[in-house]
């Protein structure tokens, strides 16, 4: 089968069922991180993204901005789940031709992100590549209380995000804000069931957290915030690469982030039984099935 055919997510599913893995795995693949049984206390977290000029970025953009999004991706990861990152490595696959003041611009950026985050980069691999490809792989640490993934989203719950969605290729995904303390905050403060930031767009992010945690959703148009940059529904929908939290908390704890933090978090919906699906109800109060689109590689 092609891989135009079996779609990123059909290929990740694919291999994630040859996979085993032993006890100290709590969580492997399907999730923003690995989770790993450190001690009694603490879980370790693994992720690892991967950008591609021509796919993640060009040769026109800032390379102060791709070094810092090369890192700030993973970090993201590390938010979704409410843990702190801590040790990065970084590995570029870097054409001959390439200035060496432009490698150095790229780290200049990923170092300044790692200093502001707490993050000690120690080690990684250069190879030489067709386009210029940076792979980060970062771990970091969560309390097992607070650890958060997305297959606990359950009937009943709201649905929030953490800012404005759309507009990110005006730029926004070279500048986004990595949300760790924003998780922190939630973590600390209220019972999170399920979490998960918005790389692939909202419709499909929200679609991975319903299929983790058996459910369906319903989104509101009216209440979906919308980015100074946004292109109208479609685009804070399925755009992508906003890199905000999605996460879904009880009825109960939703109206007290309403009331303490009106203008940090965002309700958006609410969680479902699977028996109703996806489903986003429009400004005229009319209810269709929300279509499950956002970016994909295949």
């Amino acid at each position: 089968m092609l891989l135009n055919k079996l779609g990123e997510f059909g290929l990740i599913d694919r291999i994630r069922k040859t996979i085993k893995t032993d006890a100290s795995v709590l969580k492997g693949i399907g999730d923003d991180c690995a989770v790993i049984r450190y001690d009694r206390r603490t879980c370790m977290l693994l992720t690892q993204d991967m950008l591609v000029e021509g796919v993640d970025f060009t040769r026109r953009d800032d390379p102060r901005l791709v070094g810092r999004k090369a890192l700030a991706v993973s970090i993201s990861d590390i938010a979704a789940c409410a843990g702190l990152p801590r040790y990065a490595l970084v590995s570029m696959g870097i054409p001959r031709a390439a200035a060496a003041a432009y490698i150095d611009e790229v780290y200049r950026g990923m170092r300044a992100l790692a200093r502001e985050y707490g993050i000690n980069i120690v080690g990684g691999d250069i190879s030489r590549a067709p386009v210029l490809t940076i792979d980060v792989s970062l771990t970091g640490f969560v309390e097992k209380k607070r650890l958060v993934l997305r297959g606990g989203a359950r009937p009943g719950d709201m649905i929030f995000v953490s800012g404005r969605l759309g507009g990110t290729r005006q730029g926004k995904h070279l500048r986004f804000t990595p949300r760790v303390a924003e998780a922190r905050f939630l973590a600390e403060q209220y019972r999170l069931h399920a979490m998960i930031d918005i790389s692939d767009g909202l419709a499909q992010d929200l679609g991975h957290i319903a299929r983790a945690s058996n459910t369906g959703a319903v989104l509101f148009e009216k209440l979906i915030p919308f980015s100074a940059q946004a292109r109208g529904l479609d685009d804070a929908l399925s755009g992508g690469e906003d890199f905000e939290l999605l996460f879904t908390v009880s009825a109960r704890d939703g109206r007290m982030i309403i009331k303490r933090s009106p203008s940090r978090f965002f309700p958006v919906g609410t969680i479902t039984e699977k028996r109703y699906g996806l489903k986003i109800i429009d400004g005229n109060g009319g209810e269709r099935v929300l279509r499950i689109s956002g970016y994909r590689h295949f």
